[in-house]
């Protein structure tokens, strides 16, 4: 949903570009940690990080899932509340769904309603102890995911066919060296938007036959890529540069085409659906590594049923509060997606490629790499030195 927001800063064309690039390096990256992974027979990213840097790789890669996990959680919580209780930006009121159908009540205010979520939704979603459980609810959470793809091209192909709709920014609006720095904002969302390392092995331990888990992986990226590019190019065709950094609460008003109202209410309730489902996806690696981090040497997680509810409850407590806390889901892409995500991502696959204890590596691989960690670095250390300057020169300007 923060997709649309990046083609506003870079323009059509860079930002399909580099959101197909980040897909390639992703799915490069899973192949390498793969390949890596059978090599050191491992059953656990954070395993094949001990295998490679010891007892501190390992901790620390499980210290950066936990972040991204507990970032892309709050992002979740913040999406909902957008959509279900509405948002304000720049001075002005976007309405929530529940604020337009009932009007302002208690219950429907942004922080009870995230309360009742959590207690009636993510609760019991949050309670399986196998992630194949979720098999289900994961598979309609894509079909909600095109089902909103679907209807935002219908509604821009019909506003183009009447006319009322403009060509989009082709490229990046530069107008100063400011403007120029805040187009690496972008990476955090981009990484962010393919980070599933956290789960290849999970799944993984699950299947059958692990020989499928390479067409799943690369099948999983081509169905992304395709949603992403389709969701930001229709979101931005739509909304140019009023889009929102979630672009579910641009979804609030007159869209000039007939049944405005209810096309408006389909797409943003059938969207957080989908981010509800995909909810406890994230939160089962979470769960898994926040365990691993703080009992290293215990019995697993899914054995001890008084460990398990209450690293479950105090993990789900702190993902409320950062809900409540938070402003808006770019602001907490932003830190995340610069550090933990992007190490996750692209700088321990790659580490661990250029470690090579077994042997396996290949000139291509080390190569490859060195691009993944220069990129990573470099983009990551742009995008967070842009942020600091953003804040410092908002709190001048106040």
């Amino acid at each position: 949903m923060a997709l649309p927001a990046t083609l506003k800063q870079l323009g059509a064309i860079p930002g399909v570009i580099v959101i197909i690039l980040a897909a390639l390096l992703t799915e490069k990256s899973i192949e390498m940690l793969l390949r890596f992974t059978r090599a050191s027979k491992s059953a656990s990213y954070s395993g094949l990080a001990g295998d490679a840097f010891g007892g501190f790789g390992r901790t620390l890669l499980q210290g950066c899932i936990v972040i991204n996990n507990l970032g892309t959680l709050v992002v979740y919580m913040i999406i909902i509340g957008d959509v279900l209780s509405g948002t304000s930006s720049d001075g002005v009121h976007y309405s929530g769904v529940m604020e337009e159908w009932f009007g302002q009540h208690w219950w429907n205010s942004r922080s009870n309603f995230l309360l009742l979520t959590t207690l009636f939704v993510f609760a019991p979603l949050i309670s399986f102890k196998r992630v194949d459980s979720l098999r289900y609810t994961s598979a309609l959470s894509v079909a909600l995911a095109v089902v909103f793809v679907v209807i935002t091209a219908g509604i821009v192909i019909v506003k183009f066919i009447n006319g009322s709709i403009g060509m989009p920014r082709l490229l990046p609006k530069l107008v100063d060296q400011a403007s120029f720095w805040k187009l690496f904002t972008t990476v955090p969302v981009l990484v962010t938007a393919y980070i599933c390392h956290h789960n290849i092995h999970p799944i993984e331990n699950e299947l059958r036959d692990v020989s499928q888990m390479k067409s799943i992986v690369r099948t999983s990226i081509v169905l992304c890529s395709t949603v992403y590019v389709a969701t930001s190019f229709f979101g931005f065709l739509l909304f140019g540069d009023h889009t929102l950094d979630d672009v579910l609460a641009n979804f609030d008003g007159e869209l000039g085409i007939p049944y405005s109202s209810l096309l408006n209410d389909v797409v943003r309730v059938s969207y957080v659906i989908h981010v509800m489902l995909v909810f406890p996806i994230v939160f089962f690696s979470l769960r898994l590594n926040m365990d691993g981090l703080f009992f290293p040497y215990a019995i697993p997680i899914a054995y001890d049923n008084r460990r398990f509810f209450s690293v479950t409850a105090a993990l789900m407590c702190f993902v409320f509060l950062g809900a409540n806390c938070v402003p808006s889901i770019w602001d907490a892409f932003q830190f995340t997606g610069a550090t933990a995500t992007v190490s996750v991502g692209f700088i321990f696959p790659a580490a661990i490629v250029l470690r090579d204890t077994h042997g396996i590596a290949t000139k291509r691989d080390r190569l490859v790499s060195l691009v993944m960690i220069l990129l990573a670095v470099s983009s990551s250390t742009v995008a967070i030195c842009s942020d600091i300057y953003s804040i410092f020169n908002i709190g001048i300007e106040a």
